[in-house]
């Protein structure tokens, strides 16, 4: 009997154990509330773990084992203060992947599934907002909402409950203490700073925000079934830029683009109209002439041609050419605008119910990365009278703002990179080994420091570079490894030379090199420099702009009708000669007298950091060595030289 017993007990806790891990969310019943929701005068925010269940493959070590699991994080607002666009912040800690958020959004754009190992902010949508229980009389639909969170997690074996590290409310003008943590449920109650006040102005939506990159999306015209939106996307960073962009968002109620004006699909396709709901509701609506269903489209900006194009044209700000240029070249460049037809899909059919777009993502050409945020409802944009002729404003009907920020490339992952070479060092330090990253490393070693080279092999691309860097190493006497170190992979090279260094003053000399097919027009870099930036002086073939406010950057452009950096081009002998890179040059001079003590030998003249379009470029991690002794040189040949360069250049131009 008593082995029976066993059986039987053994068997109960099997299928328990069995049911608990494959519940579904239908079958979730929430625990009681804890005493703090109810003494809570602010944002209740709590995390509960519901199941978790082994994935394939199961493997023997622990911590590489996954297991999808289930969880439950809600938001309660307890307080007398309607809560704005609420969200949160969930401290996840063991390499959880994030499959599904119901209600909510990932708030960096990622798509899910998406790595959250690190932690995640939430926003939500499609409610956005949490009104007080005093205005809605405690309608727990309006005040409160669950977030159903499945996802995969690696490591914590059974009995083991893997929560996150924390939690918390990320809206401004709350502060929120330790969470309280139990073996499967964590919660805090955060509470509203004193003197933080909402700056509105007679409304009731949020005040914008200052991105280095922003969007507005306003409702112009709204009718049942569909409205005409305007994006307009503003450049605010002094060094941020965007060439050829394309931007993409995610249609999260089944909508579709119509018609668009300023701006073009890259994709004119209806199949997905067709075969979905939409071609179920709109069967008398030719979806030939409509320009694309897909839930995430991919959008252009039209030549500057179209600007004037009765159909597509006629936008201010539109056809640039996707160039957004930063306000310190150019403040007419830094707005680009478009306007498009949306229909919308039943249950939101009423002319009133208006949803933007998520997920908004914005790349460009060799430019920096920008991470942008969810939409913010703020207040309704204000547009002046389009023939100028009269003092009156027209208001959007809704207006959502999106803020984008530029992120630093993680290592490898450059578009552009630096090299260093100096007049007391015959050998040029190149750019750092798959400095813009590396797909193919079968026949080289991407885990070695690039070898030193020959001034007159920066004028080849890499492949050509193999026998020169060979030859160099013999002759000077290193080593050559096998194999060889991977090149550096970037399509913008730029050369760092310092030029002579004497008693008052010292010269450098900074190359662009394009190895792109395209050509960049109205080109920028800005060097920031540590130690030297008080003394520049001159740059005598680029303009040159001294920018104080900015830690302590030089900002150089080319000169009018030398705003081209032209693209790579076949050598004379395409069969036998290299192919020659697009090349700009002009050499730089600083005076010592606000920098004492500046030692350019041990690597004072070389830049901290150096941007090429607004993209931040890979430096080497080291400077080239001297003997110490400084090269005396007159400046007055090396300026004469530099502008007759210049005027040749510009009569040959000519």
């Amino acid at each position: 009997m008593v082995w029976r017993l066993l059986v039987y007990m053994f068997f109960i806790s099997f299928t328990s154990d069995q049911f608990i891990r494959a519940q579904d969310y239908t079958d979730y019943v929430p625990p009681a509330p804890p005493p703090e929701e109810e003494n809570c005068d602010g944002i209740f925010v709590s995390y509960t773990f519901i199941s978790r269940q082994k994935e394939f493959p199961h493997v023997k070590n622990a911590s590489a084992q996954a297991w999808a699991f289930k969880a439950m994080a809600t938001v309660l607002n307890a307080g007398t203060f309607e809560l704005k666009a609420w969200k949160i912040f969930i401290g996840f800690q063991h390499d959880e992947i994030l499959v599904s958020a119901g209600g909510a959004v990932v708030m960096n754009g990622d798509d899910m599934p998406a790595a959250v190992g690190n932690g995640t902010y939430l926003s939500g949508f499609p409610q956005t907002d949490l009104k007080t229980s005093i205005e809605t009389a405690g309608d727990l639909t309006q005040i409160e909402v669950q977030i159903p969170i499945t996802g995969t997690q690696f490591g914590v074996k059974p009995p083991g409950v893997p929560m996150p590290r924390t939690i918390s409310l990320a809206n401004d003008g709350y502060k929120c203490p330790k969470p309280t943590v139990k073996k499967t449920a964590m919660h805090v109650c955060c509470t509203r700073k004193p003197k933080f006040k909402v700056k509105t102005e007679s409304t009731k939506f949020l005040p914008r925000q200052y991105g280095d990159l922003s969007f507005v999306y306003d409702i112009i015209q709204a009718y049942d079934g569909n409205y005409l939106a305007q994006v307009t996307i503003e450049n605010n960073h002094p060094l941020g830029r965007l060439d050829h962009w394309n931007l993409t968002w995610e249609w999260m109620r089944g909508e579709f683009i119509n018609t668009m004006r300023g701006a073009y699909t890259h994709k004119i396709d209806s199949t997905d109209c067709i075969y979905g709901a939409a071609g179920q509701y709109y069967k008398g609506l030719d979806f030939s002439q409509v320009m694309n269903c897909e839930k995430n489209p991919i959008i252009g900006d039209l030549p500057s041609e179209k600007a004037k194009d009765d159909k597509v044209g006629f936008i201010p700000h539109c056809c640039r050419n996707g160039s957004l240029l930063p306000t310190i070249m150019d403040q007419t460049k830094s707005k680009a605008a478009f306007q498009l037809q949306v229909y919308k899909i039943p249950p939101d059919m009423n002319r009133t119910v208006l949803f933007p777009p998520q997920k908004w993502k914005i790349v460009g050409v060799l430019n920096p990365d920008y991470k942008c945020g969810p939409p913010i409802r703020v207040d309704p944009t204000e547009f002046p009278d389009a023939s100028g002729l009269l003092q009156v404003t027209s208001s959007a009907i809704a207006s959502w703002q999106v803020t984008c920020n530029i992120t630093r490339p993680k290592k490898r992952n450059s578009r552009c990179c630096v090299s260093y070479s100096a007049y007391y060092n015959d050998s040029v330090i190149p750019c750092n080994t798959c400095a813009c990253g590396c797909d193919d490393t079968e026949t080289c070693n991407p885990n070695i420091p690039s070898m030193l080279l020959p001034s007159e092999a920066l004028l080849v691309p890499f492949e050509n570079r193999t026998a020169k860097a060979k030859a160099w190493a013999k002759l000077k006497h290193l080593n050559v490894p096998s194999p060889l170190p991977c090149g550096d992979n970037c399509g913008v090279s730029i050369n760092w030379h310092i030029n002579s260094d004497y008693k008052t003053g010292w010269t450098a000399r900074i190359t662009l090199f394009n190895w792109e097919e395209i050509i960049f027009e109205d080109w920028f870099v800005a060097v920031e420099m540590k130690k030297a930036f008080l003394g520049y002086e001159n740059i005598y073939s680029f303009n040159g702009t001294v920018l104080k406010d900015i830690n302590n950057t030089l900002f150089f452009q080319g000169l009018p009708g030398l705003n081209y950096l032209m693209g790579e081009v076949n050598g004379s002998d395409p069969k036998s000669d290299p192919k020659v890179p697009g090349k700009q040059q002009s050499v730089i001079s600083f005076k010592k007298k606000l920098t004492p003590g500046i030692k350019i030998v041990q690597g004072d003249g070389f830049p901290s950091k150096l941007y090429f379009n607004g993209e931040e470029c890979s430096l080497p991690t080291e400077f080239p060595i001297g003997d110490g002794n400084r090269y005396r040189v007159n400046l007055v040949p090396v300026i004469l030289l530099t502008l007759v360069t210049s005027m040749l250049m510009t009569n040959h131009l000519h």
